[in-house]
């Protein structure tokens, strides 16, 4: 099955996570408010159960999912509901949310209770506690997890394969999450894989982590799970990527891993569902690595889902100096915060702040056919021809050299000596395509 445990083409950037992959996970004092929006997931926004002026508890449902594709939302911290309105979002634009104000007590829902017996729960039982767990996607892309557990009839699954690569530079909270709670990665594996009776796990991380490696390997003895060490690469824990890495399996142009037999999960989507399975404990926090030249103290943080950047930055000792930039998530594919009021995602994984001089203002230059884009591109694209049809909002030719296959990785924009914005442009090529398609 394994062959070679890495993909065609990929950068190689620098890392820069010797600031953080040795720091353990400290956990971040209460917040005094937390900001949590309706919509933190791909799919239909949840609906609120709670008004203004209402009491809620550690854990408690306060907004209930939309449809099959959404999920519940559940309070992060116990006290007073003071405000559902529209709130700064790292989207660029207000959207609905629900702010609780703390009491200070951390008061637990009476709901909450420990669910760990798997072999009495059915699969449709373990899908049905993965949408209550409000459990999406953590490694970014915030998906809701039950969707993903719902094949196709007649699809069958072979293997569930954890995403523990965290090829991007700077992030380690993954790192130390495979590092510090490997029972959870693999409690939550087990439940994810008998939700499909798939047969076998595999857990693949970067060969630079050797601690979790060693830490998962002893959680999986006796377990059909494989942890497969995998090459120093970007984008290496892309989906389709690690997916051939480990085995060797093609996802067609246009199609879902479910098509080659394959579900993919981040480790923090599994360690999630495992503390919930063993606790009782929604998603209302994660782990998030928070560094940069431009924070004072760079740590890996346990937050409550919610907590404001602010907060975040205060408590890891405020900026070094003004800020250049911060991002939210990796430097490859994060968006930029434009305000410190934005609050911490179910799908956030960290913070990296830059100075001004790290942030320059590049002098693009037209392309020169040099090529490099193409040889690095892991999706054998052609993100030259994609960036000037994207110029010239020439989209039936973009979509035929097949825009949409494009993952945004970055790895073209970082590579070009022109230093042209294509995955920008790309991005823009996709949005004008999608809304012309919805116009009709």
């Amino acid at each position: 099955m394994m062959g070679n445990v890495t993909f065609k083409k990929g950068i190689h950037p620098p890392t820069n996570k010797e600031h953080t992959a040795a720091l353990s996970i400290e956990k971040l004092p209460l917040p005094a408010q937390v900001v949590l929006p309706l919509g933190q997931h791909i799919g239909a926004p949840a609906e609120p159960l709670v008004k203004v002026g209402d009491e809620v508890a550690t854990g408690q449902m306060i907004a209930e999912a939309n449809g099959m594709v959404s999920v519940p939302l559940h309070a992060s911290i116990s006290g007073k509901v003071v405000a559902i309105e529209p709130r700064p979002h790292v989207c660029g634009h207000p959207v609905p949310a629900i702010v609780i104000e703390s009491d200070g007590a951390d008061r637990l829902s009476p709901d909450l209770k420990a669910l760990e017996n798997l072999e009495a729960r059915s699969a449709a039982e373990i899908r049905d506690l993965m949408k209550a767990a409000g459990l999406v996607g953590m490694g970014g892309a915030a998906f809701p997890t039950h969707v993903k557990y719902c094949p196709p009839e007649g699809k069958q699954v072979d293997y569930v394969l954890l995403n523990g690569a965290e090829c991007e530079p700077f992030l380690t909270c993954d790192h130390r999450l495979m590092v510090e709670k490997a029972d959870d990665v693999l409690l939550g594996l087990q439940a994810f894989m008998k939700a499909v009776g798939a047969p076998q796990g595999v857990i693949g991380v970067e060969a630079n982590k050797p601690d979790a490696i060693a830490a998962l390997q002893k959680a999986a003895v006796g377990l059909p799970v494989t942890i497969l060490p995998l090459q120093v690469k970007y984008p290496q824990g892309e989906e389709k990527m690690l997916i051939y890495a480990a085995t060797r399996r093609v996802v067609p142009s246009g199609a879902l891993p479910i098509e080659v037999g394959v579900i993919v999960n981040n480790v923090a989507t599994a360690a999630a569902f495992g503390r919930y399975l063993r606790q009782g404990l929604p998603l209302i926090e994660r782990i998030i690595t928070v560094t940069g030249a431009g924070v004072k103290n760079p740590k890996n943080l346990l937050v409550r889902i919610g907590t404001l950047v602010e907060d975040v930055i205060n408590y890891c000792g405020g900026f070094t100096e003004p800020p250049g930039r911060i991002i939210m998530g990796g430097p490859m594919t994060g968006p930029a915060v434009y305000r410190l009021d934005i609050p911490v995602m179910k799908g956030t994984s960290g913070l990296v702040v830059q100075t001004r001089a790290e942030v320059d203002e590049p002098h693009v230059l037209p392309c020169i056919r040099c090529g490099k884009c193409v040889g690095v591109c892991p999706y054998n694209l052609l993100p030259n021809f994609l960036g000037d049809y994207a110029e010239h909002e020439k989209l039936e030719e973009a979509e035929k050299y097949g825009v949409f296959d494009c993952r945004e990785c970055g790895a073209c924009a970082y590579i070009c000596p022109s230093r042209r914005p294509l995955l920008q442009l790309i991005k823009n090529s996709k949005q004008q395509i999608t809304a012309a398609r919805k116009k009709g």
